[in-house]
């Protein structure tokens, strides 16, 4: 039976609402949106409904974007706050992007976006140090919720050093929020990792990319686990006929880059993987409240 995105994010939860009835005061998560993307205010209800079921104070503020850094400044400053979230990338579509995850305090940003916390991922650094005490490293959340589900359907380990050893993997994105971080996470814990995006394709292995000539179709016929999050609905879907029989299919994207029969072809096909993403943000909240805010 299929580990569900609802079963796992459920799963994590609990663990999350045991370790906070040892707190002695409420955490506070505030999330930003800038537009009317649809996705970003699912993603929000999401993220309300999931505080609402742990205890967790939500406040979604609206801005517009030439207002979001100033507003994001004022979140920083104020010690009611924990957590931070922006809904979501691409705001501006060029280098500002960059400004505005960095505007986020790395303290309280649960979304693990930080170049902090992204330094720390690339240099295969997972703890930080903090008044002498190892603090685990946040990892951007969508990337560790597509590991979280691999791992709730027996397709990646749960322990040891190289937890995707022997594994062959391809990700279509590349993008510095889920893509690369996702590529360089997999290859840091043994898997030989694709990465495929507009620019061509990649190969990481260790943690780092190099430089490979290989095609979509040759990368998928040695490919144990495809990840795929292209926002893209002109990207040809992948069919059937391209696939292995025995491979684990991830969809992170809103939109569908599987075709309908897919699911039926393959060994685990895993539509989304949203609740378990807000499941790791709710985690970051606790992790970097006790280490950085007690």
């Amino acid at each position: 039976m299929i580990a569900t995105p609802e079963s796992v994010a459920a799963r994590y939860r609990a663990e999350i609402k045991t370790e906070m009835q040892a707190l002695d005061r409420p955490l506070k998560v505030v999330g930003f949106l800038s537009g009317d993307s649809a996705p970003s205010k699912t993603y929000a209800a999401y993220t309300r409904s999931a505080c609402e079921d742990l205890g967790v104070i939500y406040e979604l503020r609206e801005v517009e974007r030439l207002a979001l850094e100033k507003a994001i400044m004022e979140a920083n400053r104020d010690p009611a706050v924990h957590g931070i979230m922006v809904y979501y990338y691409p705001i501006f579509g060029n280098e500002q992007d960059h400004y505005i995850k960095e505007a986020v305090d790395y303290r309280k940003d649960i979304e693990g976006l930080h170049s902090f916390w992204i330094n720390k991922l690339y240099r295969n650094d997972r703890l930080d140090e903090q008044a002498g005490q190892p603090v685990k490293a946040v990892v951007p959340c969508t990337s560790l919720a597509v590991l979280k589900m691999l791992e709730a359907n027996g397709a990646y380990g749960s322990s040891g050093n190289q937890p995707a050893a022997n594994r062959t993997v391809t990700i279509f994105n590349r993008s510095e929020v889920v893509g690369r971080p996702l590529a360089v996470m997999m290859s840091n814990d043994g898997a030989q990792v694709y990465s495929f995006d507009e620019s061509g394709p990649l190969l990481y292995c260790g943690g780092q990319a190099e430089e490979t000539d290989i095609t979509r179709s040759e990368a998928l016929q040695v490919s144990n686990i495809v990840v795929t999050g292209v926002p893209a609905r002109d990207f040809p879907k992948f069919q059937a006929a391209e696939l292995k029989p025995a491979t684990v299919c991830v969809n992170f994207a809103t939109i569908k880059n599987f075709a309908t029969e897919v699911k039926d072809k393959v060994e685990t096909f895993i539509p989304r993987v949203g609740p378990v993403t807000i499941a790791m943000c709710m985690r970051n909240t606790l992790r970097l409240s006790n280490a950085y805010q007690a």
